[in-house]
């Protein structure tokens, strides 16, 4: 049986025992991994996917791409810049999978495309308490710029 999942913007073909790179998952080595979106499994197809269906899998290593290299240039503008890039990607053996599958993600295992990411809660902003001045005391007040010029003009 196969399946076709997607995650990190791009779909997989997979089936059981299979080792794939994919987009860099948050989760440790040995962190199982379970990916919600599924678009076809074995003969059915999803419009666009299949209700509880789910793909497990287990993962091997996180690690970075070859790199590959960007090099830019416009002719007769002296013009080249030579760049590169490694991408950082995650190697996962895919085990089980079917429809109504009893498998959850392990701690700390990643959040997958289509699963509900937790809600970051919200910071509580705690304003400090004005110091209130007594009533009988009034603030001093400030002196703008143009008092002060004149107030030294005057002791001069």
């Amino acid at each position: 049986m196969f399946a076709v999942i997607k995650t990190g913007g791009k779909q997989y073909r997979v089936t059981k025992d299979d080792v794939i790179a994919v987009e860099k998952l948050d989760a440790d080595a040995g962190a199982t991994v379970v990916f919600d979106v599924v678009l076809a499994l074995g003969d059915k197809l999803g419009a666009p996917l299949i209700a509880d269906a789910k793909v497990a899998g287990v993962v091997v290593r996180q690690f970075r791409d070859d790199k590959k290299i960007i090099f830019k240039k416009r002719r007769r503008k002296h013009y080249r810049r030579r760049t590169g890039h490694r991408q950082h990607l995650t190697l996962i053996k895919i085990g089980d999978m079917g429809i109504n599958l009893a498998v959850t993600a392990t701690p700390r295992a990643a959040q997958v495309e289509g699963e509900a990411k937790p809600a970051k809660k919200a910071a509580a902003k705690k304003a400090a308490p004005k110091v209130a001045a007594a009533e009988g005391e009034a603030k001093p007040a400030k002196k703008t710029a143009a008092k002060k010029t004149a107030a030294k003009k005057a002791e001069a």
